[in-house]
């Protein structure tokens, strides 16, 4: 049994979570969590704004470490490890938590764990669900990173595809400016969808049947923005058409990288545009046509938490994994650094 203090300050949410690997269900692992949304702050602008991201973690954090551990109802010595995220991310954030982390760390005399943040991701449906058994076949999408990973075991990953682009969680964002929807866009596009006809907009899948295995999405907002300003378009039609543009190149990539990866136990989903129900119902259908289950967290666990951030930790603690004190946070920071370099912007993967 270990008690883990997560910390997860990437983008625009600040998180603090208390993890107790000894509970058998998720509401019992994840003992308490606190997350300050900047979504206000963040609306006029219509995306993040790396400056105020930053500021704005380093006026919530502490008290809501503190906060956290008295929902938990521990003092901050009874916790075994901190696990904060150390990257990738907007820099100013990353170090606001990591360098909380440390303090946290030499403070208590406890050991610090590094977390990557995709790592996070990569591990909250075993979080979620302690069945999951490695290895499983990947799906991490989100508003910067969309890659299809083999995660063979802790610390074992094998990219099979990323994006040589955009990431499809800011092409949700940019559909739902160009559609005046307004910040988070992912949400809302996916309402408006609701309401509209997805073959009504004419729009491309990119690299679809493509023996490249990778993702591309530039051309999809391109025309999304093309379809806007002709005015011949709903914009319910255009959401509805957008998604499922977008759903279905993930289901063709991730076909492609069935048929190309060693047999696996799972087909999971995870990041922020995971909590996209249209998106998991096309990939319930491929994993059932693969003869896999699919693994999805709940919502809550999609977006960015402090939850996945103390599990890949808990999961850390467990293989005796810490890292020094002056550990550096990194902007970038890739679950495979032996992947082979993609054309484009994949580099940012």
């Amino acid at each position: 049994m270990a008690l883990i203090l997560g910390i997860e300050s990437s983008c625009d949410e600040t998180a603090v979570a208390v993890i107790d690997t000894s509970g058998t269900t998720l509401d019992a692992r994840v003992v308490a969590q606190r997350i300050a949304s900047q979504d206000a702050a963040h609306r006029p602008y219509g995306g993040v704004v790396p400056e105020i991201a930053a500021r704005a973690h380093v006026e919530v954090l502490a008290p809501m470490v503190a906060a956290t551990l008295a929902d938990a109802g521990i003092a901050l010595g009874a916790i075994d490890a901190i696990a904060a995220t150390a990257g990738p991310g907007l820099i100013g954030g990353v170090m606001v938590g990591l360098v909380t982390g440390k303090a946290l760390a030499m403070a208590a005399d406890k050991p610090l764990i590094a977390v990557n943040h995709l790592e996070g991701h990569a591990l909250s449906p075993r979080l979620a669900d302690p069945a999951l058994a490695y290895p499983y076949l990947l799906l991490l999408v989100s508003g910067g990173h969309c890659q299809i990973v083999e995660v063979r075991g802790l610390g074992q990953y094998r990219r099979l595809a990323t994006t040589i682009d955009d990431a499809l969680g800011e092409a949700f964002d940019k559909t739902a400016k160009i559609l005046g929807l307004g910040y988070p866009g992912g949400p809302a596009v996916e309402r408006l969808a609701r309401e509209g006809d997805p073959r009504a907009v004419p729009l491309p899948r990119p690299l679809l049947g493509s023996a490249e295995p990778h993702f591309s999405f530039a051309g999809l907002k391109s025309a999304v923005l093309r379809a806007h300003e002709s005015g011949r378009y709903d914009p319910a039609d255009i959401a509805a058409s957008f998604q499922q543009a977008a759903i279905d190149c993930l289901v063709d990539r991730l076909r492609r990288a069935l048929a190309a990866c060693a047999p696996v136990t799972a087909l999971v989903v995870a990041g922020g545009v995971a909590a996209n129900w249209a998106l998991r119902s096309a990939l319930e259908t491929l994993a059932d046509g693969a003869g896999l289950p699919l693994v999805a967290p709940p919502p809550r666990l999609c977006t960015d938490n402090a939850a996945m951030i103390g599990w890949a930790g808990a999961e850390r603690y467990a293989a005796g994994l810490f890292d020094p004190l002056d550990f550096v946070a990194r902007p970038r920071w890739p679950l495979d650094a032996d992947a082979a370099p993609v054309r484009g912007a994949g580099v940012k993967a």
